[in-house]
């Protein structure tokens, strides 16, 4: 580990991107934050970080910004956008990936979404926006992980809210699809250990838990654990639309994101490839 190169970090004002700025300070390395709003990362940032202007949707901003950068996490995304969600992350990354080429950075460092087959627009955008990155010959890292467990995450929030909300819960087949949720300590512990990986140009890492479960079950046991009493009635449709709409009524705060992240909980979102307990020390938690 050399604490000597610089590491930019894009999304620090985000749940993981934030939880990921503590640990790489606490590992002592030199971090630079961009954000479109610096005054957000305010008091939140360590003596070794320093917060640039820049905006991957104006790329005469980045070059500035990823100058002398050894390595980059990139941790944008649109979902919380009123547009199409999925061109604008096309270009963010688009102007990303052009910019560190330019800046002759070495590595980037990308958290993705797991899926295969016919995947959501929400998971199709996610590895779409990983070949983008990689497109110019910067050497990528793309973890793709499930659903963050974790006080702050969106996924975890609205099981959370789901939970204590509704006493008697109706549900769609979708319940029934396996995921494999990750604790944010273990994601965050990949993605600082991803820095000390050999060079390989692009790898695919796929992250999850110790556990493969259902989406009833990580509700079944959230309402364990907060001593809830809780009827879950399984209708034997996908309904991802109205679903999506329910959702919308029981959890305002989050209903434009979790609409479209709805849609995606059609797609099994589990490890088929095991090479991250190979590559990394990290054994997750359950």
């Amino acid at each position: 580990m050399d604490h000597r190169n610089l590491i930019l970090l894009t999304g620090a004002t985000g749940y993981v991107g934030g939880r990921l700025l503590q640990s790489l300070e606490a590992h002592g390395y030199h971090v630079r934050c961009i954000a479109r709003r610096p005054q957000a990362l305010r008091g939140r940032a360590g003596v070794n970080t320093e917060v640039v202007l820049a905006d991957c949707f104006q790329p005469e901003s980045l070059g500035a910004a990823l100058a002398g950068v050894h390595t980059a996490y990139y941790l944008v995304h649109s979902m919380g956008s009123a547009e199409s969600f999925e061109e604008r992350d096309r270009q963010a990354a688009s102007n990303f990936a052009k910019a560190a080429h330019q800046a002759k950075v070495q590595r980037t460092i990308y958290l993705g979404g797991l899926g295969e087959g016919a995947l959501s627009p929400h998971l199709r955008s996610r590895q779409e926006v990983g070949e983008t990155l990689h497109s110019t010959g910067v050497e990528l890292i793309e973890f793709r992980a499930s659903i963050v467990i974790g006080s702050g995450s969106l996924s975890f929030e609205i099981i959370r809210a789901l939970v204590e909300r509704l006493p008697v819960m109706i549900c769609p087949a979708w319940v029934s699809i396996d995921a494999q949720p990750i604790g944010i300590e273990d994601l965050v512990s990949y993605l600082v250990e991803a820095l000390d990986l050999p060079q390989s140009g692009r790898r695919i890492i796929e992250i999850g838990g110790a556990d493969r479960v259902s989406y009833e079950a990580i509700m079944r046991e959230y309402a364990r654990q907060r001593a809830l009493r809780r009827l879950m009635i399984s209708l034997p449709v996908l309904t991802p639309h109205l679903s999506s709409l329910w959702l919308g009524l029981v959890t305002p705060v989050y209903a434009r994101i979790g609409r479209k992240l709805i849609d995606s909980i059609r797609n099994p979102t589990v490890v088929r490839d095991p090479i991250a307990l190979k590559l990394f020390s990290v054994r997750p938690q359950g």
